[in-house]
């Protein structure tokens, strides 16, 4: 099994955002407080599952944890300079 490296960061669903189309999926815009102005809005599908398999979406304004992970090997050590 090969470890990852981890970040979680707190995030808010901004607003739902329905399809324009017929067979689009719905999105949800979520603001990543702690990124740069920018770059915190992430738009995802609307689609999760619950611990039964069963398929929810997110509310607008729901609080929500964005984790960022990655593979050892595609990481360094944080005093080292490139």
């Amino acid at each position: 099994m090969t470890k990852k490296r981890s970040k979680t960061l707190p995030g808010r669903v901004e607003k739902i955002i329905k399809p324009i189309t017929p067979g689009e999926p719905e999105k949800a815009q979520i603001t990543v407080e702690p990124a740069d102005h920018l770059y915190r809005e992430l738009r995802v599908e609307n689609k999760l599952e619950d611990e039964n398999g069963h398929e929810v979406q997110l509310k607008q304004g729901a609080h929500v944890e964005v984790k960022i992970e990655a593979d050892v090997e595609a990481t360094t050590n944080g005093s080292q300079k490139i």
